[in-house]
């Protein structure tokens, strides 16, 4: 089941700082924030006042990689004249609010079956995902992140389940990065035997330890962040970017965990431009923009200089043992059997 994902992986890219992350982190240190919250008109990047418009639909971890990735974009030829207007929010409720008709021409969700869902109300292209990297921009792994210092010795999967730890992680039922995160407690307690019964126990006492469900990737950071619990189940580049910011915390990658896949995709009435946008992200200086920002790349790069934020800002993505969708049966089959809203295995434990 499991393979080693080396560096930035088989398929990576590189980015920029994690600077805005940062300050956005210690705004919502100092005062709280919604993830829901539109971006004003240019404020995501690109050129104020230009002539042609993209509205942006993101889930809420990647807002500070698209402002540099609209802000380098900009100045190239194809991006002159051109602002990007972000929305930017749990990706579940953006993919709703988008088949609610959110204007939007490119999604940048949290996980494939978010802009599946888009997909099958004939707002995207039903053959989206049908490139080589299948639709996905920007990948991460999921990690444990710990009280500076790690005082209370979390070191892998094994430590946040004994008796006392608080976890802190998003909630399945609106955010991408909940489901990820689950994924990543669930399928490494399978074990190379594929021991479903195991998998349950754990994932039960991992769900017991639970002090604070958020309803996205960004609101569990902002809630640990400010006190609560003793680790959260976080993307790698959300750690990085909290580090970055100049957050006190520390972060743990298992010896095997999840790949995190972020797919991004064009509407059927997207402007010329927001597909050009879309080619930018994919091209080897969008992956450079994403990786700074500490992302694991899709397109094989190295990241062009170091990643402030990251354990080792010279070699920012350590190899790891990973465990991907597919290995799981893919996300119909990993829908049905852990994420049903009446049968799923976690909603049941969840009660």
């Amino acid at each position: 089941m499991k393979s080693t994902l080396s560096g930035p992986r088989a398929r990576t890219s590189s980015r920029l700082a994690a600077v805005l992350v940062a300050a956005s982190l210690l705004a919502v240190a100092g005062c709280g924030s919604s993830d829901d919250t539109d971006t004003q008109a240019g404020a995501t990047g690109g050129a104020a006042g230009g002539e042609t418009s993209i509205d942006l639909v993101g889930f809420a971890v990647i807002q500070a990689a698209y402002d540099d990735l609209a802000q380098e974009f900009a100045a190239t030829d194809a991006g002159k004249g051109v602002t990007v207007k972000g929305s930017f929010g749990a990706s579940g409720a953006q993919s709703r609010a988008v088949i609610a008709g959110q204007d939007a021409d490119l999604v940048a969700l949290s996980l494939t079956p978010d802009v599946d869902n888009i997909a099958k109300e004939g707002l995207i292209d039903e053959a989206w995902s049908s490139g080589e990297d299948k639709g996905i921009v920007s990948d991460s792994v999921v990690v444990l992140a710990v009280r500076k210092g790690n005082p209370k010795g979390i070191h892998g999967w094994a430590d946040i389940v004994k008796p006392g730890i608080g976890i802190v992680t998003a909630d399945p039922g609106t955010s991408g990065a909940a489901k990820w995160n689950l994924l990543g407690a669930y399928s490494q307690a399978l074990g190379e035997n594929d021991d479903t019964a195991a998998a349950e126990a754990y994932l039960q006492q991992f769900i017991g330890n639970v002090v604070s469900w958020n309803d996205s990737g960004r609101t569990a950071t902002d809630a640990f962040v400010k006190g609560t619990g003793d680790v959260l189940i976080s993307y790698e580049n959300e750690a990085i970017a909290a580090r970055a910011a100049g957050i006190e915390l520390d972060y743990v990658v298992p010896d095997t965990t999840f790949l995190i896949e972020n797919p991004a995709a064009v509407t059927t009435t997207a402007p010329q431009a927001a597909k050009d946008f879309l080619a930018f992200i994919q091209s080897d200086e969008g992956q450079q923009v994403l990786t700074a920002h500490g992302f694991r790349s899709v397109s094989g790069l190295a990241p062009a200089q170091g990643v402030e934020g990251a354990n080792d800002p010279a070699n920012p993505f350590p190899d790891v043992d990973i465990i991907t969708v597919e290995d799981l049966g893919g996300w119909s089959t990993v829908n049905d059997e852990l994420f049903d809203k009446e049968n799923g295995l976690v909603t049941k434990l969840r009660g």
